[in-house]
C-alpha cells in the first residue's frame, strides 16, 4: 500500500480576520469554508488549492497562546508550496513584492530553489521548485 499524500494543512493563527485577508490575497481566492466546528472548540477558514489540497486557518475561540511562530520550537518548521519551475518562482517573487510581502528572493541549492517568506504570525512559508533537468 502506497503512503498517501497530504490532504490538508491547518495553521492556528492569532487573528483570523487578518490572516484570512492575507492568505486570500496570496492565494488569489476566497475561502471555501468558514465555520465553527461542530463541538465549538475551534473555528476554521479553509481554502481549496490546486491539486485538491486544502489549507486551513484555525482559531481556538480565544484559547490560542498568541505566541509568535518559532521554527526552532518542536512542531512545524515551515510550509512549502510547489512551484513547477524557476520561471514560476520568479513570478511568485514578483507577486509577493506586489503584495508587499517581504521575502528573501530566490535561493538556489543543488536540491532545488525556493523563496522564503512569513505570514502575519511569522509562520515560515516557502515556494519551492526542484532543479530543472
Amino acid at each position: 500500500m502506497a503512503f498517501p499524500g497530504l490532504q490538508h494543512v491547518a495553521l492556528t493563527v492569532s487573528d483570523l480576520e487578518r490572516s484570512t485577508t492575507w492568505y486570500a490575497a496570496l492565494f488569489g481566492a476566497d475561502p471555501v469554508l468558514d465555520e465553527d466546528e461542530d463541538g465549538g472548540r475551534f473555528h476554521h477558514t479553509v481554502f481549496a488549492l490546486d491539486g485538491g489540497m486544502l489549507f486551513g486557518l484555525h482559531t481556538h475561540q480565544g484559547r490560542e497562546s498568541r505566541d509568535r511562530f518559532d521554527e526552532q520550537r518542536t512542531g512545524l518548521d515551515h510550509v512549502s508550496f510547489a512551484a513547477g519551475s524557476h520561471a514560476e518562482l520568479e513570478q511568485w517573487a514578483r507577486k509577493l513584492t506586489e503584495l508587499g510581502i517581504e521575502h528573501d528572493g530566490i535561493k538556489k541549492s543543488h536540491y532545488g530553489s525556493g523563496i522564503s517568506f512569513r505570514d502575519p504570525d511569522g509562520i515560515a512559508l516557502e515556494f519551492f521548485a526542484f532543479p530543472e533537468s
